[in-house]
């Protein structure tokens, strides 16, 4: 399986087309995958290859999908079979993609709270001993508010840096999941290159 990306330039907008060239429609599904063809789950390079470049391009960016297939089947037109795999394979991975965002939402809101209670009790310990005077009870102090400090590490990191790469993920498979996807027969002589087709 070979494939190659083509950006082509459409007004008003721009639109960036991903191009996949292979030998016949088996290649493009998984095939440890009993399901029909249209609930296969993408070969795993050819969801690579197309989240990859689709991360290339600019978030607002409209996305083309065209499969040029060597080796057409001998029964039945597969435009809207690959169109509706395609769809359905991203639209899955945005559903995985919400549920796990709602899960570390919810771990955040319980590290959250585990994190301030740990901290209250740790702020409020280290006051307690602020009369005490001694070389351990200073450093008991420091312990105490250093540790509650930590305990909201967790939730700091999930609010700060968690959520966003999986919210932006999600939204690229949303817009996979609804991208135009082309079908054509490709000619064995012709090869897919970054500018297009040549012979």
């Amino acid at each position: 399986m070979r494939f190659s990306t083509i950006k082509h330039v459409a007004k008003p907008a721009r639109l960036h087309s991903i191009s996949l060239r292979i030998h016949d429609i088996s290649q493009l599904f998984n095939s440890m995958d009993p399901s029909p063809f249209i609930e296969k789950d993408l070969d795993d390079k050819a969801e690579a290859f197309i989240v990859g470049w689709a991360q290339e391009f600019p978030a607002n960016a409209q996305i083309k999908l065209r499969v040029h297939l060597e080796q057409w089947p001998t029964e039945g037109d597969p435009k809207e079979l690959i169109r509706q795999a395609v769809h359905n394979h991203f639209a899955h991975l945005a559903e995985l993609n919400r549920l796990e965002f709602r899960a570390l939402m919810k771990q955040g809101r319980t590290s959250l709270l585990i994190g301030l209670v740990c901290l209250a009790i740790s702020l409020v310990s280290s006051k307690m001993l602020h009369g005490e005077a001694g070389t351990w009870a200073s450093v008991l102090r420091e312990s105490l508010t250093i540790a509650g400090w930590v305990a909201m590490w967790r939730p700091m990191q999930i609010y700060l840096y968690d959520w966003w790469p999986l919210r932006r993920r999600g939204r690229l498979y949303e817009k996979l999941s609804h991208m135009p996807v082309e079908v054509t027969q490709q000619d064995k002589n012709l090869t897919v290159g970054a500018g297009g087709l040549s012979s």
